[in-house]
């Protein structure tokens, strides 16, 4: 089965992030991580689901069959917006980690480009967020992703949806914009970073 591919009908056409006529399908890198793999975090600090983060979101994110992921957090007391209840802004953010992840079963390096949320139901604290994200199709630089979070586990109830336009980068956009000693490090250290190895700083 395409991944997402019941899913991706159910969600609404809207905004920029709707691929157009001619886009093609997606094609599952053949070096990407297995289904079933942990991609682990692509960067202790990043609040959506790096390990050095006390307060992050701290997202397990798993390669899926296709082109897709899974990926998985508990909301706790200090993602909190209104009491009790998450802050939207966190479930966009985990969306957006969820959905760039799928880049690396392209092997593609790609930045957001536009993202877009609609909240379906409330996500209260203790509970945890189940997220499939997936490529719905490729335009040029475009990589057209979708996603959707159910609560407690992949047939959960629906309390949100994702779709977003990521645009293909070299990786020295990394290092010209970012903390190039950092970015590097990264790229260097396969060991640390298994899953998501597989990309040069000079490609």
């Amino acid at each position: 089965m395409d991944a997402g591919a019941g899913s991706a009908a159910a969600q609404p056409a809207v905004g920029r992030t709707v691929p157009p006529a001619d886009a093609r399908p997606p094609v599952r890198h053949p070096e990407a991580p297995a289904p079933g793999t942990e991609l682990g975090a692509h960067y202790p600090q990043c609040f959506a689901c790096g390990d050095e983060q006390p307060n992050g979101l701290h997202l397990r994110v798993v390669a899926a069959e296709g082109v897709a992921v899974t990926a998985e957090f508990q909301v706790g007391p200090e993602h909190q917006g209104a009491p009790g209840l998450i802050h939207g802004g966190l479930l966009a953010l985990a969306f957006d980690e969820a959905l760039g992840s799928v880049n690396w079963i392209l092997r593609e390096p790609a930045v957001t480009g536009r993202l877009e949320t609609d909240y379906v139901r409330p996500v209260p604290v203790g509970r945890t967020v189940h997220i499939r994200a997936w490529c719905e199709a490729v335009h040029g630089r475009k990589l057209y992703h979708r996603a959707e979070g159910r609560l407690d586990g992949p047939d959960g109830e629906l309390v949100a949806r994702s779709a977003a336009l990521f645009v293909r980068v070299d990786v020295e956009h990394f290092v010209k914009h970012g903390r190039e000693e950092e970015v590097r490090a990264v790229l260097e250290r396969p060991e640390r970073y298994p899953a998501r190895r597989g990309f040069e700083v000079n490609p």
